[in-house]
């Protein structure tokens, strides 16, 4: 078998490539931007801009892929509500533009769009944990054109008969994940506090907000087993099935911690809009394929914590 990752230089994109690679033994390309960088042994790489349709097309009929992973995102909530704009061009606008080559691709493949547990956004208390064919709430812009992406994913796999399924993944953490994102930023701060670098205080935002987090190589153990045995046209949650708070992430990651840190809210981390509480029912992904998350999140946090500590600056 042969997969493409489109948008493969990111944090997922490893960990998908040494699965694909490692265990199963596919042929991998990759995309990437031009100023990015992928190293990696027996992994074709191309430059590959998703506003440029035609790029795509060419792409596809040059590589001739079985699956395609579409990576290729902007993926930070804080960041969505500082540049909607840039959010909207490379979530919305790149993604119709993959599918529209798929469709003008001389050989059929099969495409997998990586979703977000954010688009469900505002969940009643009775909807928790949430189905796949719960109401979608969208309460900030990032989660908006996720929540779109997967509604073109849908109508282009009915209307067109495209070989297309969707996920939506819940908050996927693990070491060499940016310090955008809750758990890397508090393991880094942390780190930073070790080394000396940093004064003995933790900066936080909400710490009462529920969410759902998976080890990195569980999430793309699923994302590959969805692509073999998944139903077209249909979306499957990505998630542990648990939500914990932020303020128990905290409390692990300080526990860990070798020297003592003091704690302090910074409006700065506060969302404009926040959501109480996001957790996956995972029951039709384990129906279709069998996953089932197997890394616990205390040794998640700890190698994160350990990455962060080992991390040159």
């Amino acid at each position: 078998m042969k997969a493409l990752i489109i948008g493969a230089a990111g944090f997922v994109g490893g960990y998908l490539m040494d699965h694909l690679q490692r265990d199963l033994h596919w042929d991998v390309a990759a995309t990437k931007l031009a100023q990015e960088k992928i190293a990696r042994a027996g992994v074709d790489v191309y430059d590959l801009d998703i506003l440029d349709c035609e790029a795509i097309v060419r792409l596809l009929d040059a590589v001739q892929p079985d699956y395609i992973f579409h990576l290729a995102a902007q993926s930070s909530v804080a960041l969505s509500w500082k540049n909607p704009n840039l959010t909207i061009d490379i979530n919305v606008k790149g993604t119709a533009n993959v599918l529209e080559a798929l469709r003008a691709a001389k050989r059929p493949a099969r495409l997998l769009l990586i979703g977000s547990g954010e688009e469900y956004g505002h969940v009643l208390p009775e909807e928790v944990p949430i189905g796949e064919d719960n109401t979608l709430r969208p309460g900030n812009i990032y989660a908006a054109t996720k929540a779109t992406q997967n509604m073109l994913g849908s109508i282009y796999a009915r209307a067109y008969q495209l070989d297309v399924l969707m996920v939506r993944a819940f908050n996927h953490i693990g070491p060499e994940q940016r310090p955008m994102f809750v758990v890397a930023d508090f393991c880094k701060q942390v780190a930073d506090i070790e080394k000396g670098k940093s004064d003995p205080v933790m900066r936080v935002g909400n710490l009462a907000a529920r969410r759902d987090f998976t080890d990195v190589r569980d999430v793309v153990r699923a994302y590959a087993l969805l692509v073999q045995r998944g139903e077209a046209g249909q979306v499957y949650n990505v998630g542990s099935g648990r939500a914990v708070s932020i303020q128990q992430l905290l409390d692990q990651i300080l526990a860990y911690a070798r020297v003592k840190i003091d704690v302090q809210v910074d409006s700065a981390r506060l969302r404009p809009v926040d959501v109480p509480i996001i957790e996956a029912d995972i029951r039709k992904l384990h129906t279709a394929t069998g996953w089932q998350p197997e890394i616990p999140l205390a040794q998640t946090i700890r190698q994160t914590l350990d990455y962060w500590r080992g991390a040159e600056e």
